[in-house]
């Protein structure tokens, strides 16, 4: 029970990024830039005081480096979704991360797509056809919302077939690593890097929230309850990150927050579909397990 409030604790951190996202002034690049240095500086502090070896091999580093460039860029296109449309709508097709990752997993681990993964797709399709319509303003940024939820996907695949090489904190420090060397780089060649420098104290308040208190933290936490929770519980736990933001939104933001009934119907039936959609699949992995124990037991 402990753990379970620990992690809708971490849901609702990660709930509050959009908000953030919003009240933040500068641009999409240099925000990302200052989220992902504090949070490297966190995850580093953390390492230190647990004193954690940070040494690993040359390919081992280049390995995490360029997984923590798609998380990095999943972040820029996040904060820009918010940027050029809302929070709402940033948050609403970032539900669509599990669907990516049901297509992205037979890809890498090299089995077949199941058929019955069609059906939700095909259901998140249509209500991704509603979203659009319901906020046509906003369409630019919901293809950014879109584009973001598939680099987490990604992200999360990736992941998943390394984690068992490192230790989690030491992997996700490459990453935060990766992700900085990434946005630097893309705000050297944008020319976009005065902004780094004109960056005012409220701003800089708010990113260090941000990057410490919504990144750092819940991604070291997040690693260690994976001892007391399976990743189903987390990921559908997840899942309610867009209902969490999308509510604490509109009553900060009131007004420039506030959606048509047929997005919110739409957003829900999609967010449904997919928590369904990991049940049905956590359920058919346990019966496989079964079988084969009856199997082997025989």
């Amino acid at each position: 029970m402990k753990a379970q409030f620990r992690l809708h604790f971490l849901v609702l951190l990660w709930g509050f990024t959009g908000v953030l996202g919003k009240l933040i002034t500068i641009s999409a690049l240099p925000l990302v830039f200052f989220r992902i240095l504090f949070a490297f500086i966190g995850v580093g502090l953390f390492l230190y005081l647990k004193k954690v070896p940070l040494k690993e091999t040359r390919k081992n580093i280049l390995k995490l480096l360029g997984i923590g460039s798609v998380i990095g860029l999943h972040w820029v296109l996040f904060f820009w979704a918010i940027k050029i449309s809302n929070v709402s709508v940033a948050l609403s097709t970032l539900s669509t991360g599990a669907l990516f990752t049901a297509f992205l997993e037979p890809l890498f681990f090299k089995r077949r797509i199941n058929i019955t993964e069609i059906i939700p797709a095909t259901i998140v399709i249509i209500c991704l056809y509603f979203i659009f319509n319901a906020s046509p303003n906003y369409i630019l940024g919901i293809i950014m919302g879109i584009s973001c939820s598939f680099l987490s996907a990604l992200f999360s695949v990736l992941n998943a077939k390394v984690h068992k090489e490192f230790i989690p904190s030491k992997m996700i420090f490459y990453e935060l690593m990766g992700g900085i060397i990434f946005v630097f780089l893309v705000l050297l060649f944008s020319g976009n890097t005065t902004e780094l420098t004109n960056v005012t104290t409220i701003d800089f308040f708010w990113i260090g929230v941000l990057g410490f208190g919504l990144t750092a933290f819940p991604m070291v936490e997040s690693t260690r309850l994976l001892k007391y929770l399976s990743p189903f519980s987390m990921l559908l736990a997840i899942n309610l990150e867009p209902v969490y933001g999308i509510i604490l939104a509109y009553f900060i933001f009131g007004k420039s927050e506030q959606m048509t009934p047929t997005f919110y119907i739409a957003s829900l039936i999609m967010l449904l579909v997919i928590a369904s959609y990991e049940l049905i699949k956590a359920i058919k992995k346990k019966q496989k397990k079964e079988i084969l124990l009856n199997e082997l037991n025989q």
